[in-house]
């Protein structure tokens, strides 16, 4: 059937796609089809058949019906009955688009892409006039599902948790920047698990990371190994409070980028390599020793980065008493980065939010949206075998509750 439709179509001199493509005469005859063997379950007969007589109720004509697919704009005949009570599931009353254009809205908002832009590409590829409150309408179907996913429940132990923060432009009177902040965990099993997403109410802060931490621990966390965090002030105080046996590290590619701010960029290259010794240290003790030789050469030309050093140090030196397979994925929140990357990519699009839950939404579809293929997972899952054997070592006993 289908070798003699496309026969047909070339005969006739038919496009495979656009408007009253091959596709789109397929799809019109699918959908027609699909409707009449639901009309026909509906009234128990087939069209034509002679019981039609027998019953109060029988087929009364079609009407003419336009639904939005993935092939664009379809006309379609949908069957009615006497009685009215006909209610078709294919396409039903008063749906206009077809759940795949819905999930395509659902894709391209994700991809950072403003409800204009949207509108836009849906009439010049599709020929459809869509309106930017529906898309909105469309895209707001997310919420329902971000509540439940917000509130899931959490393993009880996880191995590490990687803490960030994204800023987006939230129009509350006026524009103003708000963090939206980010947990991200790496499950007993290696797998990735952003376990949630926080709108701050002002800058970033070490009091707003105590609420989420308490939250995340009222899910069922009740404990983590590491938890690897960007230095800010206040925060391992905030961390030890809730999960008093969490190793605290501080993102080693944080402090460095926190020592370039007081030094001159000609400098820049020469510090990065004075300071490497340091973090590739192979003991805490020899790490000093190479800190000790940093502070003699730029101690008395940039004494701010002394100090920023000696204070961020008890959280800079956990990584060096665990083994390479755990310090090459815990000395940075290069983890939880490349997340934000992808946030910053879809928000950066918007420009300014009108409120906080538009904020969300976006940075919600972001994060759903971060591997559609399961490539990414599997790479990930790959990655984090040999750390999570070095983990069962290093935490002995305390990963258990995690795989029961």
């Amino acid at each position: 059937m289908v070798g003699r439709l496309v026969e047909q179509a070339r005969a006739a001199g038919l496009q495979l796609t656009g408007d009253g493509g091959l596709l789109q005469q397929l799809t019109k005859r699918v959908l027609e089809s699909a409707l009449e063997g639901e009309i026909t379950d509906h009234l128990g007969y087939d069209k034509g058949d002679v019981r039609a007589k027998e019953g109060s109720n029988h087929r009364n004509g079609s009407r003419v019906k336009t639904v939005l697919t993935d092939v664009g704009r379809v006309e379609i005949d949908v069957p009615r009955d006497r009685d009215g009570s006909f209610r078709p599931q294919i396409v039903r009353k008063r749906q206009r688009r077809l759940s795949g254009v819905d999930d395509m809205v659902i894709s391209l908002s994700a991809k950072g892409l403003t409800t204009g832009e949207i509108q836009a590409h849906l009439a010049e590829v599709y020929g459809a006039e869509v309106s930017r409150q529906t898309i909105s309408t469309i895209t707001d179907k997310v919420v329902e599902g971000m509540t439940e996913w917000q509130n899931r429940p959490l393993d009880p132990v996880y191995p590490v948790i990687f803490l960030g923060a994204v800023h987006v432009k939230i129009r509350d009177g006026k524009v103003a920047n708000r963090p939206i902040y980010l947990a991200l965990a790496v499950t007993v099993e290696g797998a990735r698990d952003i376990l949630g997403l926080w709108a701050g109410d002002g800058g970033e802060g070490a009091k707003f990371w105590l609420q989420v931490l308490t939250e995340l621990k009222n899910w069922g966390v009740a404990d983590a190994c590491m938890v690897v965090c960007d230095g800010l002030k206040g925060l391992p105080d905030a961390i030890g409070e809730v999960w008093p046996e969490a190793v605290v590290q501080t993102c080693v590619i944080h402090l460095l980028r926190a020592s370039f701010r007081y030094a001159g960029r000609q400098h820049w290259d020469a510090i990065a390599k004075a300071l490497r010794p340091v973090y590739t240290a192979p003991t805490e003790s020899a790490a000093r020793a190479r800190f000790a030789e940093f502070v003699e050469a730029w101690g008395d030309r940039y004494p701010a980065i002394v100090r920023l050093w000696e204070q961020a140090w008890a959280e800079f030196v956990p990584f060096l008493a665990f083994d390479a397979e755990i310090r090459t994925v815990v000395c940075s929140t290069n983890a939880i980065e490349s997340v934000n990357a992808r946030i910053r990519r879809a928000v950066r699009a918007r420009g300014h939010f009108p409120n906080e839950a538009a904020a969300l939404k976006c940075v919600y579809l972001a994060v759903m949206s971060l591997d559609p293929t399961g490539q990414g997972r599997r790479r990930w899952t790959m990655r984090w075998k040999p750390a999570l054997n070095a983990f069962d070592i290093a935490f002995e006993g305390r990963l258990s509750a995690g795989r029961k």
